[in-house]
């Protein structure tokens, strides 16, 4: 195993990373700088589009663009013209909450939580947009994170960063409903944030513990299978990528926001070789 830092640009919150198969590249969002970021491995290229407020996440378009999670719901993001345009916003709208983590079903569906802006109160839940409406799966969380599912779909994986735990829920595919919230996995012992998280195709998560420093492979019994320790206390997130989906992407945070000196790796980029399993491709949003 090599774990190497990529010659990308520091990010202040590098989150949300997507690997597109047909394209072969990258997408990945800066929080706080407001950006979507596109980076194709194989020839180097770089592209980025501005967005208009805070982005918690994106997902590619089945026919063309994107979607991108921003404070008050839902926006179309067109690559050729950078226009960004609501898709569907959330209904009230309560300007204590923001969208955070999402992805897309096996059937099209954007799955993603929310987050108390201000405070540690579990005012957020997960939401589900499908054919440009909002639908609620959960309520009581404070803010959501990793959203992934089993590779027989069966299983849809969610976690509340602030209670440090990450939960399962049974999910039907069909009409895209979640049931039957449990604990998955309490992260206390290895960092305090389950932050963004994927699924191998064997069906392990791989998941990034912000402020703990490590990405857990955990099995689909929560069992710790492996702790990678990585270079910056801030991964952020975690994605298979390549052709042959077997080396994994790690975004990290730059943590001068929040006052503090980073560290020498902090916002920046690591790509994670020689695990010796692979990814799962990432649908396209149907809508």
């Amino acid at each position: 195993m090599q774990i190497t830092r990529l010659d990308l640009p520091k990010r202040s919150v590098g989150e949300g990373p997507v690997w597109d198969v047909a394209e072969q590249a990258l997408y990945y969002i800066d929080i706080l700088d407001k950006k979507v970021l596109r980076w194709h491995p194989h020839s180097g290229a770089q592209a980025q589009w501005d967005v208009p407020d805070m982005i918690g996440s994106m997902a590619l378009r089945k026919n063309g663009g994107a979607i991108v999670a921003l404070v008050d719901g839902i926006h179309a993001l067109d690559f050729d013209s950078g226009e960004v345009t609501p898709l569907a916003l959330m209904q009230p709208a309560n300007p204590a909450i923001q969208l955070a983590d999402g992805k897309v079903d096996r059937a099209g569906r954007f799955i993603f939580g929310t987050s108390h802006r201000k405070a540690a109160e579990p005012l957020g839940g997960l939401f589900s947009l499908s054919k440009g409406a909002i639908s609620q799966l959960d309520s009581g969380l404070t803010l959501g994170n990793g959203p992934c599912w089993s590779p027989d779909n069966r299983v849809l994986y969610h976690a509340d960063s602030m209670a440090h735990v990450i939960y399962a829920y049974d999910y039907d595919l069909a009409t895209g409903t979640a049931s039957n919230r449990r604990e998955f996995f309490d992260t206390s012992e290895y960092g305090p944030i389950p932050d963004g998280a994927t699924i191998d195709a064997s069906g392990d998560m791989w998941v990034a513990i912000c402020e703990g420093g490590v990405v857990l492979c955990l099995s689909p019994k929560g069992e710790v299978k492996r702790v990678i320790d990585m270079p910056t206390k801030l991964p952020a997130s975690c994605m298979f990528f390549g052709p042959d989906l077997d080396r994994l992407f790690v975004p990290t945070i730059d943590p001068s926001f929040l006052g503090r000196e980073p560290g020498e790796h902090d916002g920046y980029n690591f790509v994670i070789d020689g695990l010796g399993v692979q990814g799962l491709p990432e649908p396209r949003y149907n809508g």
